[in-house]
């Protein structure tokens, strides 16, 4: 038998919208998904910047030599073109002679710490 020369062939409508409707569920399924790597990569910035921050204190404290008090300390500070809040804890500690620093590094406005690092100094 041979095919009938008037009907054409090809896609229905049914079939077209059907197909559209798969694309659309895929395409935002991708978006969403690079949407939320987008958001990761972001806050594993923020927490390394929030880190470089916490050792940079740390550091401070070694380089110059410092004694601090027994308190805590507040202040701010920029890394990577992003601010940051930092707070230090000064206590002591059995060993007469050492300080315990407990660095916590926030986004400003926030009281969840990206970063928290501890450390000691000697007394000079």
């Amino acid at each position: 038998m041979s095919p009938n020369p008037s009907r054409a062939r090809g896609f229905t409508l049914i079939e077209i919208l059907v197909a559209l409707f798969i694309l659309a569920v895929a395409l935002a399924a991708a978006i969403r998904t690079v949407g939320a790597s987008i958001d990761t990569t972001a806050a594993l910035r923020d927490r390394t910047l929030a880190h470089w921050v916490a050792e940079d204190r740390l550091a401070w404290h070694e380089w110059r030599h410092d004694w601090p008090s027994i308190d805590t300390y507040d202040g701010d500070a920029e890394m990577g073109g992003t601010a940051f809040r930092w707070r230090e804890q000064v206590s002591a500690t059995p060993v007469a002679r050492m300080r315990r620093i407990e660095v916590s590094v926030f986004l400003p406005g926030t009281d969840t710490a990206l970063a928290d690092m501890t450390g000691f100094v000697e007394q000079p």
